[in-house]
């Protein structure tokens, strides 16, 4: 008898552990089926995300494109500018030459410029002592 009460217990024991496995296996069940619904809905937004990305980056290659063709259209011009700004240094440069060679010139007319204001002044002395001379010889002779 006290083996058939035995044999009772762990079958009541055994059952009890069917009914808690069942549980637990049926609780995962449904953690597995809701993990599996997120793993679609989570798989549906990367999809949408990945098409929305391929259309961010054609847009952004087209992009790149037109930029791409409207340097090479302004291209031109800056290098235009630049030639005109080089055309403008040299100009400069030639003007501070011109100007220092005028410089130069002015310097030697007003040393000229000076030396015949003096040669002038000098042969005014000359005439004016000379006339005054014939004038004084004027007078002795008359």
């Amino acid at each position: 008898m006290i083996t058939h009460i035995a044999g009772i217990i762990a079958a009541i024991a055994f059952l009890l552990l069917v009914i808690f496995i069942g549980i637990f296996l049926m609780r995962i069940t449904k953690t597995m089926g809701e993990v599996n619904r997120s793993l679609n809905a989570i798989t549906d937004d990367v999809d949408a995300l990945s098409h929305q990305s391929e259309q961010i980056m054609s847009n952004a290659n087209e992009l790149l494109k037109d930029v791409n063709g409207k340097v090479a259209t302004i291209d031109p011009a800056f290098q235009a500018m630049g030639d005109l700004g080089q055309s403008v240094s040299d100009l400069n440069t030639a003007t501070r030459e011109l100007t220092s060679k005028l410089g130069k010139t002015n310097e030697k007319r007003s040393k000229f410029a000076s030396a015949s204001k003096v040669g002038k002044a000098a042969f005014d002395v000359y005439r004016n002592r000379r006339s005054k001379n014939n004038d004084n010889n004027d007078s002795e002779e008359s």
